[in-house]
């Protein structure tokens, strides 16, 4: 199987804000530049499926304004993890006891009250399994942190344990990278 994960452009919203399952825009022009730049590298008739954010909707259907043999549809399973109550607070102005409590049981604590590491990359392979299984080549556009769980599965791991397991490696907003 071959998946291609993409990553959102640029989302409209101030740096520093913590935005995961928070449904904020992306830039239009960089949408459709980054959606330029991978239909020109995607081969034919593969499937889109996006997360159901609109920074990733927008671009999948940029995509498919510019490659209508691409097929489509959404996958909440691809949406960014959900930090729960610190979704649009500044990064800097949540608590440090927070990040200590989350770093001390990264897999199982629930950042912002919502969803575990565990279980976002319990979702998240939920999806990759479902890949496997059809073996078709695919694009998946989604987010960051979806593409780290996704790169940490091809390698084999299902579960981190700690922070510091956790990829830092991620394609820039607009970009990609492929596993086979």
């Amino acid at each position: 199987m071959k998946l291609w994960l993409v990553r959102h452009a640029q989302p409209l919203i101030a740096p520093g804000v913590c935005y995961g399952a928070l449904d904020v825009a992306a830039d239009e022009q960089a949408t459709r530049q980054a959606a330029r730049a991978l239909a020109a590298h995607l081969p034919p008739r593969l499937q889109l499926i996006s997360s159901p954010l609109q920074r990733c909707e927008l671009l999948m259907h940029c995509l498919r304004g510019l490659r209508p043999d691409l097929s489509y549809k959404t996958d909440a399973r691809l949406a960014e993890m959900d930090f729960g109550c610190w979704e649009g607070q500044r990064w800097d102005g949540i608590p440090p006891a927070a990040f200590e409590c989350w770093t001390a049981d990264f897999a199982g604590h629930r950042f912002g009250g919502k969803e575990s590491a565990s279980e976002f990359m319990q979702r998240v392979a939920s999806a990759w399994d479902e890949a496997q299984r059809l073996g078709v080549e695919t694009v998946w556009v989604t987010h960051a942190g979806v593409i780290r769980a996704a790169t940490l599965l091809a390698r084999g791991v299902r579960q981190v344990a700690q922070a510091d397991q956790w990829p830092r490696e991620a394609p820039g907003f607009g970009g990609w990278c492929r596993v086979d």
